[in-house]
């Protein structure tokens, strides 16, 4: 499993903006349409809003990948 640490500057960032900043995918809108998929966990739990408050210390896992959010 590839692991990212993603350092969030603020105090959240959206959870299809993370997707793209993170590099899993090209775009928030390729993000969205993960998230609508099913296919992203926040937490261990599924999680199908597209927009979610992603905080610092919570973990999202797509397919082969597990981004932990941290402060910088």
């Amino acid at each position: 499993m590839k692991e990212i640490e993603f350092k969030l500057i603020g105090d959240y960032v959206e959870l299809n903006q993370l997707l793209k900043l993170a590099g899993v995918c090209a775009s928030g809108g390729a993000g969205k349409l993960l998230v609508a998929s099913g296919e992203v966990s926040v937490d261990d739990q599924v999680e199908l809003r597209k927009t979610c408050k992603i905080r610092a210390g919570q973990v999202v896992r797509v397919d082969d990948v597990r981004i932990r959010v941290a402060n910088p």
